[in-house]
């Protein structure tokens, strides 16, 4: 239980009408949440406006009421607060009714197209295995040290944000590392949290559907880096072109990684393998579990946080070698027979094109690599083209299939990928709606030493159609397939 004006300190309040010095039990901008002496945050969302809602919740029990437009009719057993923007309001709302748990321990967020949750969850790795109590805060998981919680967006409502943290702070957390998406950003979610460093990973075609324009898109992770206090770092991959923008108008120490020119932190790779990559960071060689130019690039990240957050050089690049990893991400099984599957989340035509480049570096003779992949419904629709050109032109075979279509038709999303693939690549292409049977298909088509690369979907455990979620893990049915195929 809080004093109202305690938690709207430093909210950009326009007016008030009743008393602020008023107790209150929790904040909600669920109205089905609300209880007796509850606040309701009444947010304008893209599709539901929360203002409409206001009546029902004083009915609940709502003891105030924080909105950007008054209603009509006022309660005087009510506390109206009117604020210029509600999730600017929600999120230092969130952070005063916790008592800023940014503030005490040492928050790092990781934003850019891809790479994200690779990144925070080694550096979770990482600070675990050099003996500290860590959280994470990602798209796989959340982590309050040792507690595992389901993670459900990429970065969480600011109330969520701002509980969990909480919840680390007690459990004496000292280093959280956090995914911070553009939609995060974009709906101020990251408003009213403290913290001591920035990293960039770069920025390529994603979300378009939400954002409109890649300006936009890059415009919208800039704000993040623009936010960052004196006394934190901004880290960002200077390969990118964008990473120079990201550093513009910060006030942070500005650092830089990267593979093909000069940066703070400069990684090269030495040798590639299925079993792993020797590199270069900083002139210093390390053997790594992880494989590709994309995680030597994730990992240069990592090197460089660690070092800005103190840890020894060395030290850190003796943990590098040990770290796993991560779930959906360039994770694979190996048949029998000699066949190589791959799982990777890769959504995104640069993503995709990353790891097939990869897998093209990593083979040896005529292997031949097979591809499964799929675009996901209600998202951007202009990376479909896309995905289909950079699976058929890299691939020797490449199926196209289901993802996630959600309320869109599966069928004419696969129709719309196809417009993509050129004419000579026409031949190397199938397309089956069902992603099991894409999967089953691909396995057969495979013969010894062959690779296969299901993309798109990664760690997810579902597939959504109509609305529903069901129970589809891609790992789970190529090692099915490869275990019927065996007997």
């Amino acid at each position: 239980m809080k004093r109202l004006k305690d938690i709207l300190y430093k909210v950009p309040v326009s007016a008030v009408h009743g008393n602020t010095d008023v107790m209150v039990y929790g904040i909600h901008f669920d109205s089905r949440q609300i209880e007796e002496n509850d606040v309701f945050v009444a947010q304008k969302g893209g599709v539901v406006d929360g203002h409409q809602f206001i009546e029902k919740t004083i009915l609940s029990g709502a003891k105030a009421i924080i909105c950007e437009e008054f209603p009509l009719g006022l309660n005087d057993d009510v506390t109206y607060v009117k604020v210029e923007d509600s999730n600017v309001a929600l999120a230092i709302m969130s952070a005063n009714f916790y008592n800023n748990p940014s503030r005490k321990l040492q928050l790092v967020g990781i934003t850019g197209t891809n790479g994200k949750t690779t990144i925070a969850t080694l550096l979770y790795q990482l600070f675990k295995k050099a003996g500290y109590k860590v959280g994470l805060l990602s798209t796989v998981k959340i982590m309050i040290d040792e507690t595992e919680c389901e993670a459900t967006h990429t970065t969480p409502n600011s109330l969520m944000v701002n509980k969990y943290l909480s919840l680390m702070v007690e459990e004496g957390v000292e280093y959280c590392f956090m995914e911070v998406s553009s939609h995060g950003i974009h709906q101020k979610r990251t408003e009213g949290l403290s913290f001591v460093g920035g990293v960039f990973t770069n920025l390529s075609h994603d979300h378009l559907d939400y954002h409109e324009t890649f300006a936009e898109y890059r415009d919208v992770k800039k704000r993040f880096f623009d936010s960052l206090p004196k006394s934190a770092f901004a880290l960002v991959n200077i390969d990118d072109k964008n990473g120079q923008i990201m550093l513009q108008n910060t006030k942070a120490n500005k650092k830089s990684y990267a593979l093909k020119t000069l940066g703070d932190y400069k990684a090269k790779v030495l040798e590639k393998r299925f079993s792993g990559t020797l590199l270069t960071v900083n002139g210093v060689e390390v053997w790594t579990r992880l494989i590709g130019e994309f995680n030597a690039y994730n990992l240069s990240a990592i090197f460089g946080v660690a070092d800005l957050l103190g840890f020894e050089k060395l030290e850190t690049l003796r943990i590098v070698s040990e770290l796993e990893s991560v779930r959906g991400r360039f994770e694979y099984t190996v048949s029998e027979n000699k066949v190589t599957a791959i799982v990777d989340y890769a959504h995104t035509p640069d993503a995709l094109k990353n790891v097939l480049q990869t897998v093209n570096d990593i083979r040896t003779g005529n292997e031949k690599v097979i591809t499964v992949v799929g675009c996901g419904g209600d998202r951007d629709k202009t990376k479909r083209p896309k995905m289909a050109f950079i699976a058929s032109q890299l691939s020797d075979q490449a199926i196209f299939t289901s993802d996630n279509p959600r309320t869109e038709n599966a069928q004419v999303i696969i129709e719309e990928m196809e417009e993509g693939v050129a004419a000579e690549n026409y031949k190397k292409t199938l397309s089956i709606l069902d992603r099991r049977q894409a999967i089953k298909t691909a396995c057969k088509l495979a013969e010894a030493e062959d690779i296969i690369l299901i993309a798109g979907k990664g760690h997810e455990n579902y597939q959504e159609i109509d609305g529903v979620k069901h129970h589809f893990d891609d790992l789970e049915e190529v090692t099915n397939c490869f275990n019927q195929l065996k007997n």
